[in-house]
Formats: C-alpha cells, structure tokens, sequence
C-alpha cells in the first residue's frame, strides 16, 4: 500500500464554540491560536510560540475534534495519520515512513495530527522485544519533533499517557487532559445535537457515564431508527388510502 493512502486530508471545518471540554484546556487552545496569528510580530522579538500539543485522555471525548477545531481556526490544512496503520515489522521502515509524514506536513505548512501516538512513542525502558529498536525509533521521533518549524502545528493523541516516552513528553509545550464528560456536560451536548432534529423526536432516554462520541452515535442511532418508522407507518397509511 502507498503510504499516502494512509494519509487522510481532513476538509472538515469545526469551529472552536464546537467543543466541548473543560475552559482550562479552552484557554490553553485560544492562546496557542493567538500566537500563531500573530507568529510573524512574536518573531522580532525572538519569542516561539508554542507548536507542539499533545492530547491525552479517554476515547471518543474529543481530541480528533480540537486537532480539527485548532486547523479550522488557523486557517490550515489538518494532515491526520492514524499510527497504528503506519507501524512496519522492520523499525527502520516505520521510522522512514514518520519522516516522510512530518515531511509533508512542513512542506503545506499544515497541522499534522498523530493520532494514537503511544504505538510509536514508547517508553525506551519497556519490556518490548524489540526494545534496542524502539529506542532507534524514538530517538528518530525526538530528532523529528525538534526541528518542526514553527510555521506548522503538531498535535499528537493518546489514550495512553504513562506509556509514552518521558523524553518525548518533554518535547510537548502544551499536555490537555481530556476526561470524561459528567451529567451536566453530556446534558448540554445532548442539547445541542437534538436541537437538529424535529421537536417531537427529542424526547428521548438519555445514557449517562458514556463519552462525548458515544453520545452522538447513540442520538443518532436513536434518531435513524424513528424517522424510519414515522415514514414507514407514512407510506402505510397512503397505501391503505390507495387500497
């Protein structure tokens, strides 16, 4: 397979309001935004802004949404690579195709997004097999992240904070913690994606202690399945009208 398969280039426009998670992490965001708009004005003063984030946390609470949310408001390019699929039996490969990702993402001046970066990010003190290979790639990563331009934005994912690297850790200016939604925030998201949908179908049982991408598919799994059946039970009634 070309490795550029691999590659997604994301056109999706979200909008930071889209969000949902703590003002903390908001804020964070915001800041990070300002600096690269006003990057060019920061440099006569031999300020860097922040251009490394890493997202951490449970699934499905939003962290593919901010990486998206971040491109949208800088008006950029979002290159996003899942790593699981971009991982080789011969480390060297793997490490051969990183570089032609991050390669890509500096020549559009993009926003590069890995996502599940634990699978390439490893601690080097693991118990991998093939540890002295992992280190090798590691070091690959770190030598990568290093001389990212500034002019381009990587984000990095995972669900497995402590598994990663603390030498990679370090390379990340910004570490948002992405938890889990509690009744008041998944009560505002449901909110918010019923609020699409005729008033008479958004009576629905709301599920609880579930993330924000569990939510949504749950809604719309529900909403599918009854404006089905009110336009099966329509066709219905015409038939029996027709007969």
């Amino acid at each position: 397979m070309n490795l550029y398969e691999l590659v997604v280039n994301d056109t999706e426009k979200v909008a930071l309001d889209d969000l949902f998670f703590s003002q903390e992490n908001k804020t964070a965001l915001l800041q990070t935004i300002k600096e690269h708009k006003y990057l060019e004005e920061l440099k006569k003063y031999n300020l860097k802004v922040d251009n490394k984030i890493l997202l951490h946390g449970h699934s499905g609470c939003g962290k593919t949404t901010t990486a998206k949310a971040i491109a949208t408001a800088l008006n950029k390019n979002i290159v996003i690579i899942n790593l699981s699929t971009l991982i080789n039996a011969k480390i060297g490969e793997t490490s051969k195709n990183v570089k032609t990702i991050f390669d890509k993402a500096i020549r559009e001046k993009a926003v590069l997004f890995l996502d599940e970066f634990d699978q390439i990010g490893k601690s080097r003190e693991s118990d991998d097999k093939d540890v002295a290979e992992m280190r090798r790639l590691v070091n690959t990563i770190i030598q990568l992240i290093d001389y990212f331009p500034t002019d381009s934005l990587l984000i990095c994912a995972t669900n497995f904070y402590n598994s990663i690297d603390t030498a990679l850790l370090r390379r990340f200016q910004i570490k948002l913690k992405f938890e889990m939604p509690d009744q008041h925030q998944l009560n505002v998201y449901y909110d918010k994606l019923l609020a699409d949908f005729p008033e008479h179908l958004q009576d629905i049982l709301r599920k609880y202690d579930i993330s924000y991408a569990e939510a949504k598919d749950y809604i719309h799994t529900t909403m599918k399945r009854q404006i089905i059946a009110e336009l099966e039970l329509k066709e219905q009634r015409i038939n029996e009208t027709i007969i």
